[in-house]
């Protein structure tokens, strides 16, 4: 296992079977995003990107919850000098691009595992992820309405993708929780492990992908992304080029011999 130094406790990061863990360290408010720990995870997701060691990104929460959203406690102060309208809205814009919009475009294949809840923006941050597992446990709300708000960080984008429209506007106008079991059946999470075996589990998924052809792995994620957004030919021209930057690279090669040879290929050597 590799230690990686995100600067803050509030955020925790490792590498272990090509996995970069990713850790939301605030268990006394439930992960909840804030001056320190948002920041930290903007720059760790820029770390892990260009780290080779690394072939997929877990991102978690300690203990029971993933992540709260936004810290509720903090959001009626104010800090420094007034900003107009304009400004705020800039800045906002800015924070999250170089959070979700940078989760969902990362060159490496993302998981969200989910211990326990996911609400607000935290919720958005799993949604901008590939894959999401949780613990049986674990459930999932938007939440914003709770606090009057009508919601950032790419919910109201991500979650008609995955779910379809009416059932995206059900869950941010009630605001209601999901469990692990019903985000299953709308197709919002992937899996649900045991809450005992849970990071166990979620690690264990997340190596199978980590040690995949991680060059392919990429170029799906890039035309499964577009696809959503562009033209049938559009995407069969992309899908074109990137089978042929695929089979012109070591991982086709390995791939094939390994066939031929009978045996499950090894993509990274270094494991």
């Amino acid at each position: 296992m590799i230690t990686i130094d995100t600067g803050t406790d509030e955020l925790l990061c490792h590498i272990d079977d090509r996995v970069a863990v990713i850790t939301l360290n605030k268990p006394h408010k439930k992960n909840a995003l804030g001056d320190i720990l948002t920041p930290a995870l903007r720059n760790a997701l820029l770390l892990v990107e260009q780290d080779d060691r690394v072939g997929c990104v877990m991102i978690t929460g300690s203990g029971d919850a993933f992540c709260s959203g936004g810290d509720v406690s903090g959001m009626g102060a104010s800090s420094g000098q007034p900003r107009s309208t304009q400004e705020r809205i800039a800045e906002l814009t800015l924070k999250q691009e170089t959070l979700t919009l940078r989760l969902y475009e990362l060159d490496k294949i993302t998981v969200a595992a989910l211990p326990g809840a996911a609400a607000g923006a935290g919720l958005s941050i799993a949604l901008a992820c590939d894959l999401r597992v949780a613990a049986k446990r674990a459930f999932v709300t938007t939440a914003f309405r709770n606090i009057g708000l009508s919601g950032d960080y790419g919910g109201s984008w991500l979650l008609p993708r995955l779910i379809g429209l009416a059932r995206a506007k059900e869950l941010y106008y009630t605001g209601q929780r999901v469990s692990s079991e019903q985000a299953v059946q709308l197709g919002l999470v992937n899996r649900v492990f045991d809450d005992e075996t849970f990071r166990e589990d979620a690690q264990a998924y997340a190596s199978e992908i980590a040690n995949g052809p991680s060059g392919a792995l990429s170029r799906m994620k890039v035309n499964l992304n577009q696809g959503l957004d562009q033209g049938l030919r559009e995407s069969l021209v992309l899908e074109a080029r990137h089978l042929v930057e695929s089979g012109n690279s070591n991982e086709a090669q390995e791939a094939i011999t390994a066939f031929m040879e009978k045996r499950p290929p090894i993509f990274h050597a270094d494991r």
